[in-house]
């Protein structure tokens, strides 16, 4: 090995060189993975029409995607330690590729339901990006780089609902789909050419089948539980059934993972209290931004009748959002640069203040598009900030062979919260309604609601994040915290 090689890294040769197009490549392959997700978002009111279904059954192109995500993404990244990361980014376009073909040919709700699963597969470029830039990127460029690969989910839906409702606007829905794939099979490309093959981390060990099965099905009962148990009824007994279910299996899971000797998620490193309030912060970090991500874009195009609209039409309101992703693009790279500076806990302290300070801004300035333009910039600027220092937190935790599956165990944690704030904004604004000619709205109370809501969620994040212990004297087996900056390991947190 080289003698400049960082402790723990594996010699990657000249690829140092080419860091800029492995950044770019992988942050793009994040952004398209995030990007399928809301793609479908300025179709919903018109998915039971397009497919010729009810609107229950529409709903699943939307919790299919998010059950396909929260699936793969812990079982690609452990795959991603076995047997590279290279293979893996590759394999997870392939479903992008597919499942975008799939839904643009579709007529009905079976396939649009089938394609939009694959789709979902796709998010675990995410945790795999992440892992692979601790081994090809120079150590000086690292935490700006692992910043913005992070933020590339927040990126992806960021951008994609206005130019998603822009295309639905003037075109046929279907060239979203094509569109898409194009656009999978280029970050495919890009990943065959530029990133480097790097061996895996922990090559010779075995994948835990039995816990990857158990994983599954116990986040599919939870999952579904949290997304549907609105419209089944929260006390419905297919709702409280699968809640059940899920801690039932999700309980034996931790059990098998404990005894396994090569499990699919080490729950002692896990356990540990950096990353498992990491992973309890990105809980609630997820929450705050897609509470965010709901409640304004229906502001905006909320009637101007009701006295609180702002009567924006789908496409004028893709674009008042469009820079708050811009703002997130442009801060993650700086949050980097924060993180080299003051370590991961401090950015993202920083990020989920910045975070709580947005929901302030729009709850003092809810009258007019501007203002809620500007509120979403600043809360966007904070989700950049706390996605970029969350990965870097948990890298500088455990084993080297670990950080492909760690990530993608944090990425879930960040959809279990998404999926959460979905739920709890759905019921806050059926809830708090008004009548009006005949017709039932959420009122100004209930949007007023909702972004409190996510305030306060965003403070919780704070004080999780501020509980989050400092780094000790480095683990030979750990990736350990000066991969990510230069200090000393003791230094990185004070």
């Amino acid at each position: 090995m080289d003698a400049s090689q960082p402790a723990g890294r594996p010699a990657v040769d000249t690829h140092a060189a080419h860091a800029g197009g492995v950044v770019t490549t992988l942050a793009l392959a994040g952004i398209t993975a995030a990007i399928m997700q809301t793609l479908v978002t300025p179709l919903i009111q018109d998915l039971p029409k397009i497919l010729h279904t009810t609107s229950s059954n529409a709903a699943w192109v939307i919790t299919v995607t998010l059950l396909a995500g929260a699936v793969c993404v812990p079982v690609f990244g452990r795959l991603g330690d076995l047997v590279g990361k290279r293979p893996m980014l590759l394999v997870c376009a392939v479903p992008l590729i597919a499942g975008s073909v799939v839904c643009a040919l579709s007529s009905s709700v079976v396939p649009m339901i089938v394609g939009r699963g694959l789709q979902g597969m796709g998010m675990g470029m995410v945790p795999l990006g992440i892992a692979l830039l601790r081994d090809v990127v120079p150590r000086e460029k690292l935490s700006s780089s692992i910043a913005l690969v992070s933020a590339s989910m927040g990126i992806g839906g960021g951008l994609g609902l206005p130019i998603a409702a822009a295309v639905a606007e003037y075109t046929s829905w279907r060239v979203l789909f094509w569109a898409s794939a194009a656009l999978a099979a280029l970050v495919a490309v890009l990943i065959w050419f530029l990133i480097p093959n790097v061996p895996a981390g922990a090559k010779g060990q075995h994948f835990d089948a039995p816990g990857a099965i158990g994983l599954g099905i116990g986040l599919v009962c939870l999952l579904l539980a949290v997304s549907k148990g609105a419209d089944w009824g929260w006390t419905s007994g297919t709702t409280l059934g699968l809640f059940a279910a899920a801690v039932v299996v999700l309980l034996a899971w931790g059990v098998w993972e404990v005894r396994s000797r090569e499990p699919l998620v080490d729950l002692r490193t896990t356990a540990r209290p950096r990353v498992l309030l990491t992973n309890l912060a990105s809980i609630f970090v997820g929450f705050g931004m897609y509470a965010s991500m709901l409640v304004v874009p229906q502001l905006l195009q909320f009637p101007k009748a009701t006295g609180y609209g702002l009567g924006q039409s789908m496409l004028a309101a893709g674009l008042w959002l469009a820079p708050g992703g811009i703002m997130m693009m442009i801060v993650s790279p700086l949050g980097g640069k924060l993180t080299n500076a003051r370590g991961p806990k401090f950015t993202l302290i920083s990020g989920v203040l910045v975070l709580a300070i947005g929901y302030g801004v729009s709850l003092l300035l809810m009258g007019s598009a501007w203002s809620l333009m500007l509120a979403m910039m600043i809360i966007n600027s904070g989700v950049g900030l706390a996605y970029g220092a969350m990965p870097a937190l948990i890298m500088s935790s455990v084993p080297l062979n670990e950080t492909a599956a760690a990530n993608g165990f944090n990425t879930l944690m960040r959809s279990l919260g998404t999926s959460v704030g979905a739920a709890v904004m759905g019921v806050v604004l059926s809830q708090l309604t008004v009548t009006m000619g005949g017709y039932t709205f959420t009122s100004e109370n209930g949007f007023r609601g909702g972004l409190a809501i996510g305030g306060c969620v965003a403070l919780v994040a704070a004080l999780v994040a501020a509980a989050i212990p400092a780094a000790r004297a480095a683990d030979p087996r750990l990736a350990a915290p000066d991969t990510v900056t230069d200090r000393r390991p003791a230094e990185i947190d004070n």
